[in-house]
């Protein structure tokens, strides 16, 4: 199956292109089931998008948003991807602490924070979870969410929450893929050259990298020029 996919003809493009289509869900899904639930990504590429979906009109007494990834470290931390949210979108957007529910890496308990964080998510999304939009980002490595090359995490199928090994310094927090590949539309948002030969692998689903085991079904390219050279 091919993933679609849009070239846009630089980042900003590309990030205002990913918030327009967020913000369309948003409203298709809480005129058709009364809410929506966004999981976002970390990283420098979405800022962008971040910051243009905070403009946005959208019903966000409605919208509900948890994280795909994060990494062990104290609070305000640049390392953690919640920094950057709170400055980026939440600190801009109308959003309660009963529709925003950040990943607990600060537990003494790492795992048994991951259980709870799971059992958050059946309360959110159901059992099983499924949740109506999942934002990825790519790494050059392949990896996405924190599903990185060689991780056990990796084969994790009977937890939609699970711990990592150390990987760049930090253990993180990350969905695994029986959560991700039952989101009902997935996003990724793909900028930079150094990012075209890791998404030429992606769009030819090499299984290879982690990256390439997520669903492709319902999912969604946005790139710029820069990272999408390579496709056809």
């Amino acid at each position: 199956m091919k993933l679609k996919q849009h070239i846009l003809v630089d980042a900003d493009a590309a990030a205002r292109q990913g918030a327009e289509f967020i913000a369309k869900l948003a409203r298709q899904a809480v005129d058709q089931r009364g809410r929506f639930v966004l999981a976002v990504s970390g990283g420098q590429t979405p800022t962008r998008m971040f910051e243009i979906l905070a403009t946005e009109n959208l019903p966000w007494a409605k919208i509900y948003l948890i994280q795909v990834d994060e990494r062990v470290a104290p609070p305000g931390d640049a390392d953690r991807n919640l920094t950057a949210l709170q400055e980026n979108l939440l600190a801009r957007v109308p959003l309660t602490s009963q529709q925003f529910y950040p990943m607990p890496v600060e537990a003494k308990d790492l795992s048994a924070a991951a259980q709870h964080y799971a059992e958050l998510l059946r309360r959110l999304g159901g059992s099983p979870s499924v949740f109506d939009l999942i934002h990825l980002g790519l790494g050059t490595d392949g990896h996405t969410a924190s599903l990185v090359p060689g991780d056990p995490v990796l084969d994790v199928m009977d937890m939609d929450v699970a711990v990592t090994a150390v990987y760049q310094n930090r253990r993180r927090m990350t969905l695994t893929y029986p959560l991700i590949n039952r989101s009902r539309h997935i996003l990724w948002l793909v900028t930079g050259d150094a990012k075209a030969q890791v998404l030429s692998r992606l769009y030819a689903g090499d299984a290879d990298i982690p990256a390439g085991r997520v669903n492709r079904e319902y999912a969604i390219v946005f790139a710029d020029q820069a990272a999408g050279r390579l496709l056809s």
